[in-house]
């Protein structure tokens, strides 16, 4: 090799350094970006050169070094909790997806970056708001199998009229029979026990309805449903109307033997009329049940235990969480809660092989192969998790002994050009 090929050769060595303490440093830019993952820079020795020595013998030497690949190293990052409900993390393989315009391109990105929120249209954005796919579910939850954005600006939860008013207590059976018959517009003076419980219409509108228990003889109770007038079809605020009424018997054991309902009348004011409403006060002995479920007449005090129905007022969203699958469940105000959407996550074949795009983002390539999208937690994908983040993979100590080896081989083949040239001005000066 001439003294002119060592001059290239370490320049070879110079630009090869150069680049990995260039990778190097946007490791440690980044070791604070979340979801980041670092790279190395792969080198290759350059083509050899043929020498011809003694005899027949062939001799190689090489002209120094090239860069072969800057390649992704896609490990596990850290966990760090945040506590925010719309941050994610992947535990293990895939990437969140996210769709929208980056960078002048409108197309279908992949991130670890899991910093996402919900911005004022109702839709789960990452920060530069490009939305996050996933599958919707339907107003019963049931989540589909399209993906797509997730949007809950139309989450709400519709009023659902009551059908069935359930109560379960005790009836003292020591109660004496009253001498004054029952009056609706003075109930509670000319009753011996009651119940209350909210009962809703088809508009979401609450009734507070007032059951009385009025002792008729021994083991036998009638009972009446009393709400306020005012909303009622052609009902008068403030005079107590009776909605349904019925009667019970227990036997001599304290168990509810029979329940009748006589009539039912409740027509809420502009909701569906008449609104039909059941009344359960539990399994009667006469029909083959234990006679303990509801209401009981044993020997202690009158008093009621607990109540339900199966109505509520309309709710909006108020709070969303997620699961590890990436269920997204929404709170209502009304209290209840349902399954909204679920968020996906891809699997790419060869994730190093994909391209950075800058903002957190990938994009699959030929190398990479194309994505396949899924539910977290199925077919090798991670588990989410939420209120936290993924921290980026570099290791900072690691990145400063590759520094002080790059920046040692940087100054090494220096060296070999400055001996080189020195060389050649020896060889100047012979010719003199």
């Amino acid at each position: 090799m001439s003294l002119i090929s060592s001059l290239y050769t370490g320049a070879t060595g110079l630009e090869a350094n150069s680049t990995d303490l260039s990778v190097i440093g946007d490791n440690i830019a980044n070791a604070n970006t979340i979801g980041f993952k670092q790279s190395r820079a792969a080198f290759q020795d350059a083509m050899a050169q043929q020498m011809i020595g003694a005899g027949t013998a062939l001799s190689q030497m090489g002209l120094g070094t090239q860069l072969e690949a800057v390649q992704k190293i896609i490990t596990q990052g850290a966990l760090s909790n945040t506590g925010l409900a719309t941050d994610l993390a992947i535990d293990g393989n895939g990437f969140f997806v996210v769709s929208g315009a980056h960078n002048g391109t409108d197309g279908q990105f992949y991130t670890r970056a899991g910093q996402f929120t919900i911005d004022n249209t109702g839709t789960l954005v990452n920060l530069e708001g490009l939305h996050v796919q996933g599958y919707t579910a339907n107003t019963a939850g049931v989540v589909g199998t399209t993906p797509g954005d997730l949007n809950f600006s139309d989450s709400a939860w519709p009023a659902v009229a009551t059908t069935t008013v359930g109560l379960k207590g005790n009836l003292s059976s020591s109660t004496p029979i009253p001498t004054v018959a029952f009056d609706p517009l003075n109930p509670s003076t000319t009753s011996q026990a009651s119940s209350s419980v909210t009962v809703y219409d088809s508009l979401g509108t609450a009734h507070q309805v007032d059951v009385y228990f009025v002792k008729t003889a021994a083991g036998a109770w009638d009972w009446h449903a009393m709400t306020d007038g005012g909303g009622l079809t052609g009902g008068t605020a403030g005079t107590p109307t009776e909605v349904a009424n019925g009667a019970m018997t227990f036997d001599t054991s304290g168990n509810l033997a029979t329940m009748t309902t006589a009539a039912t009348n409740f027509n809420p004011l502009n909701a569906v009329n008449p609104q039909p409403l059941t009344f359960n006060f539990g399994d009667p002995t006469g029909t083959a049940g234990t006679g303990l479920l509801g209401l009981t007449q044993f020997a202690n005090g009158s008093g009621m235990t607990q109540t339900s129905q199966d109505g509520f007022a309309a709710g909006s969203l108020t709070h969303i969480s997620i699961d590890k699958d990436g269920s997204v469940n929404g709170t209502f105000t009304n209290g209840q809660s349902r399954v909204l959407g679920q968020v996906a996550t891809a699997l790419v074949k060869a994730p190093d092989q994909m391209d950075r795009v800058g903002g957190n983002l990938f994009e699959v390539t030929a190398s990479s192969g194309q994505a396949t999208l899924g539910k977290a937690g199925s077919v090798g994908r991670g588990s989410i998790v939420a209120g936290a983040l993924e921290q980026s993979n570099v290791d900072l100590a690691n990145e400063f002994v590759r520094m002080i080896a790059a920046q040692r081989a940087y100054q090494a083949n220096g060296k070999t050009i400055t001996t080189a040239d020195s060389l050649l001005q020896e060889l100047m000066q012979i010719k003199r």
